[in-house]
């Protein structure tokens, strides 16, 4: 897959120039440069985090330096070397189907200072990294948000949704398979290895995944220097009967007041490559000795543990949106996927800031590629949405029907379930971390 390197590329001039125009200074951050530590405290500020020590900002420097990092800075501030906003992306691989992936623009560590809220800094920076990523070539771009109302203006959308879990493994009682194989338990160093191997294995057959990166295993297995908890994680593998290590769950345990055979344990990463490995993890979680609550979130939205417990109703399951997509071009976009069914139908897209805004002709064959090309501004459309409609149909997890009844997608009822049918994932969408 050949992508560009974000850390190469230029400064958007037009969010330069606005920034310039409202005194603010608009400048990329050598992750090697003495103005660093400060952007990485920036960031701790935004996200609302306690300081970071000089091994944490040390540790940061080498597990971020593959990122392009972005931040405003405020001159006449008390300040002047803190940015007062940042931002961080690279180029990072996107499982669009089953075996496909795609090139996409990770946006990172968005914060804005309190102090400068309502500034235009946000919309400078976002659509700066917007510009820069289409400039360059790239399709689609994606985040995971901390807050829900702030990316859809900037034509961002939900694609991939997700489930957390409470169980109550006394009511829960296992009634699924016991496969073979073996589990066992293992030290930190193994599961940071594992997790990240797994991973890559697993993240190709799920729509929604994005490859990860050496810091997040660093962190998810506890070995993140100063990481608060790190040494209470523990974790297991699931061997199958030929011995390949096929899953791997992370877990911590807490007490729940003076009752010691109460424990709460939430599970921070779970893989499972296959069935049985799935199911022995689950197991083994589930019938945890001195365990009475289970947690587990960023679960698919149809897992099949439900089926595998047999009170459905010990498990409370919570949905929320997760995986977030911006489409940038869409000829690039809908011709990287395959699709269930043919299909022809005019799109009309509408986009205030440019990208995706057009008419265009989808026309899929029989073997379920797809085509796509610009039609004249007379043509009636089949289909009107804006590209976050389009970016949310994109991997199958919500179809054009609900959309329409929702009233962001218009179409007659036949040119909606044509594009069901032609959307229709052959697997959930999925994204199993943070970014």
């Amino acid at each position: 897959m050949d992508s560009p390197d974000a850390r190469t590329l230029p400064l958007d001039p037009v969010s330069t120039a606005s920034l310039a125009d409202a005194g603010l200074e608009y400048r990329r951050v050598d992750p090697d440069g003495a103005e660093f530590p400060n952007f990485v405290q920036a960031v701790d500020r935004g996200f609302l985090g306690q300081e970071s020590t000089d091994e944490q900002i040390g540790s940061s420097r080498d597990g971020l330096s593959y990122r392009r990092m972005t931040g405003i800075y405020d001159r006449a501030s008390a300040q002047p070397d803190t940015p007062v906003a940042t931002v961080d992306s690279w180029v990072a691989e996107l499982t669009i189907e089953p075996g496909a992936v795609v090139p996409m623009w990770a946006i990172s560590a968005v914060t804005v200072a309190p102090t400068h809220r309502r500034r235009g800094i946000a919309r400078a920076m976002i659509e700066g990294e917007l510009r820069t990523a289409a400039d360059a070539g790239v399709a689609i771009a994606g985040l995971t948000v901390s807050e829900a109302t702030i990316y859809g203006r900037f034509g961002f959308s939900p694609a991939v949704y997700v489930t957390d879990w409470t169980i109550e493994t006394a009511r829960a009682r296992w009634i699924g398979p016991r496969p073979g194989g073996r589990v066992d338990a293992i030290d930190r160093e193994t599961l940071r290895d594992v997790l990240a191997t797994l991973h890559d294995r697993i993240r190709l057959t799920r729509p929604g995944q994005v490859d990860g990166w050496p810091g997040l295993w660093r962190r998810t297995a506890g070995l993140a220097p100063g990481q608060e908890g790190g040494r209470r994680i523990r974790a297991v593998q699931y061997r199958d009967d030929a011995g390949e290590v096929r899953g791997a769950v992370a877990f911590t345990l807490s007490e729940e007041g003076e009752d010691y055979s109460k424990h709460t344990l939430t599970v921070t990463t779970l893989l499972a490559e296959n069935g049985d490995a799935y199911a022995a993890l689950w197991r083994f979680v589930l019938e945890h000795d001195l365990v009475s609550i289970v947690k587990a979130d960023l679960r698919s939205t149809d897992e099949p543990l439900r089926w595998m417990i047999a009170d459905q109703r010990a498990a409370i399951i919570r949905e929320s949106d997760h995986h977030w997509l911006r489409i940038l071009d869409v000829p690039a976009v809908l011709t990287a996927r395959t699709y269930r069914t043919r299909l022809s139908s005019t799109l009309r897209i509408t986009d205030p800031l440019g990208f995706a805004d057009g008419r265009w002709q989808l026309q899929i064959g029989a073997d379920g590629v797809a085509t796509v090309t610009p039609v004249e501004d007379s043509t009636a459309p089949d289909v009107v949405m804006d590209a976050g409609s389009l970016a949310s149909i994109l991997l199958g997890g919500v179809s054009a029907s609900t959309l329409g009844a929702a009233g962001r997608i218009v179409g007659d009822a036949a040119s909606l379930a044509a594009v069901d049918a032609a959307f229709a994932p052959t697997a959930t969408p999925q994204l199993t971390l943070w970014y």
